[in-house]
C-alpha cells in the first residue's frame, strides 16, 4: 500500500493541517509527475523515510478545487511540474519545482530540524 495519499477538495485540508507533509502538484497527463511518484513511493515503501511525514499527490486539472486554487493564486503561474510544497502544521515552508529525492530529503532536514 503506497503512503501517497491521493488528495482532493474533501480531504486536502486535513492533510495540510498534518504536524508534517509533502504535497506534490501534479496533472494527471504528467510523465514527470508518475516518474516522480513511483520514485517517492519506493523510498516510501522502504519504511524508514520520514515515518511522521505525510506524502500526498494533487492533481490539479481533476474538478473540484476552486476553494483551493482561490486560495493560492499564485498557482496559476506554475509553469513545471511536478511541484512539492511542505507543510509544517499547515504552514507552507518550502517550495520547488521537480523530483529527486537528494532535494526532498534536503529541504526536509531543515524544515524538520534532522
Amino acid at each position: 500500500m503506497s503512503r501517497i495519499e491521493q488528495l482532493d477538495a474533501k480531504n486536502l485540508d486535513d492533510f495540510l493541517a498534518a504536524d508534517a507533509a509533502v504535497l506534490m502538484l501534479a496533472k494527471t497527463t504528467c510523465r514527470n509527475c508518475a516518474s516522480w511518484t513511483a520514485e517517492l513511493d519506493a523510498a516510501c515503501a522502504a519504511g524508514d523515510f520520514f515515518p511522521t511525514v505525510r506524502f500526498g499527490k494533487l492533481y490539479l486539472d481533476v474538478p473540484g478545487l476552486v476553494k483551493f486554487k482561490k486560495a493560492n493564486p499564485w498557482l496559476a503561474g506554475i509553469e513545471d511540474l511536478p511541484y512539492n510544497i511542505i507543510y509544517v502544521k499547515g504552514g507552507a515552508t518550502k517550495q520547488w519545482a521537480g523530483g529527486g529525492l537528494d532535494r526532498l530529503q534536503n529541504r526536509l532536514r531543515r524544515v524538520l530540524g534532522g
